[in-house]
């Protein structure tokens, strides 16, 4: 045992203690004889064992004061129960209100989200043309639609749509971030760090259909953007006004049920694997908070992971949100129709169509997003103006 490491007594249980307290301040470790038969005051009467203490300990845990070693204005953090975690985003957690941690959550994953899929753009742009049609993808076929897009239309060509793109995806990863935190807030247990992982998955998914619910008319007017030669649409407003013109107020939510069901199976498993890597992290590395790249290397993970889970509901989608683009008006009027459609001319591999790609741009994307937002998450929390009630 390390120099480092203090073992006491705490609710009848033997745990070690790594620089927390003075030993002062804890329960002496009692001798054997004390434990046989208790200990005598200077009356000569018999101490209480501490054998209620032991009892009520398994009700409600003992809490020792910690800061790092400071002694002065410490949170408090339970032991005698073995559930490992991130320490000082704990702390800095344990000093922010409810209503506190949903708005920086807010904050951070409307950030987080405008970076992530701008970084992506050229690749996203790419995956929906070949999403469309009935092309064969390969990694040859598409670097010869990148080079061919940028000798026609210039370089930043392959940015196009991605203002539109921001315009969704800023909103979007806002109310996903912060009703996610709010949903782990009314799911999680008394004194319990982690939500279950069945509740891990529940937030995660809930929070991907709120966020599509509120936003989806922005995905369609972004997919239609993508798709279209630069000179279709010049503005987000024009699609909105051709789309309702030419199609009816119906055509603004097409392909909204299949992007309703890809969200609960994409985002409960992008959530669920991420927080439960981090939760492996903090057991790995002993409540060590990960650096923005572990962070990252955990979000890849849980973007293949989530991308994999959709993806074919991924191609409904976008079948059915430009098919008057694409003379497919009938084929793709609905979800079976246009798995039907798809099947039929292209077999089950048209279903994952573009997966590979997805593969790259989706890890990359979802990683470099849960890295922003936990990192701007946790600077905004530590800020004096954020801490406090709250809520």
């Amino acid at each position: 045992m390390s120099n480092d490491t203090q073992v006491t007594r705490v609710a009848g249980k033997s745990v070690e203690i790594l620089q927390l307290v003075p030993v002062s301040q804890l329960r002496p470790r009692k001798t054997e004889g004390e434990r046989e038969g208790g200990g005598i005051n200077e009356e000569g009467t018999k101490e209480d064992t501490g054998d209620e203490d032991d009892v009520e300990g398994k009700k409600k845990r003992d809490m020792v004061e910690c800061s790092g070693g400071k002694v002065d204005n410490l949170m408090t953090l339970p032991i005698g129960e073995n559930e490992h975690f991130h320490k000082q985003e704990y702390l800095v957690n344990q000093k922010v209100g409810d209503q506190h941690k949903v708005f920086t959550a807010l904050i951070a994953g409307a950030m987080a989200g405008a970076l992530a899929k701008t970084t992506i753009a050229p690749l996203d742009r790419t995956k929906i043309n070949f999403q469309i049609t009935n092309r064969p993808f390969s990694a040859q076929e598409a670097l010869a639609f990148i080079y061919k897009t940028i000798q026609q239309s210039g370089f930043l060509s392959l940015w196009r749509g991605n203002s539109a793109t921001l315009v969704r995806i800023i909103p979007y990863a806002a109310i996903q971030f912060s009703s996610h935190e709010q949903y782990k807030i009314w799911l999680s247990e008394e004194n319990k760090k982690h939500l279950p992982p069945h509740l891990r998955f529940l937030a995660g998914s809930l929070a991907g259909v709120t966020s599509v619910a509120l936003t989806y008319p922005l995905d369609l007017c972004r997919a239609r953007m993508a798709v279209t030669e630069k000179d279709t649409y010049k503005h987000i407003g024009q699609v909105f006004m051709r789309m309702y013109r030419e199609e009816g107020l119906r055509s603004i939510y097409r392909g909204f049920t299949p992007t309703m069901l890809g969200a609960i199976p994409y985002s409960g498993s992008s959530f669920f694997t991420y927080e439960t890597l981090k939760k492996f992290h903090a057991e790995m590395h002993h409540g060590r908070d990960p650096n923005p790249l572990e962070r990252m290397y955990c979000g890849a993970i849980a973007g293949m992971v989530g991308q994999s889970a959709s993806y074919p509901l991924d191609i409904v989608r976008r079948r059915m949100q430009t098919a008057c683009l694409t003379g497919h008006s009938v084929d793709y009027s609905s979800i079976m129709s246009t798995v039907r459609s798809v099947l039929a001319e292209e077999g089950a591999r048209g279903m994952y169509k573009g997966l590979s790609m997805n593969w790259i741009k989706g890890p990359l994307a979802v990683g470099v997003s849960f890295s922003t937002f936990d990192t701007l998450k946790h600077w905004l929390r530590k800020l004096e103006f954020f801490q406090g009630e709250g809520g």
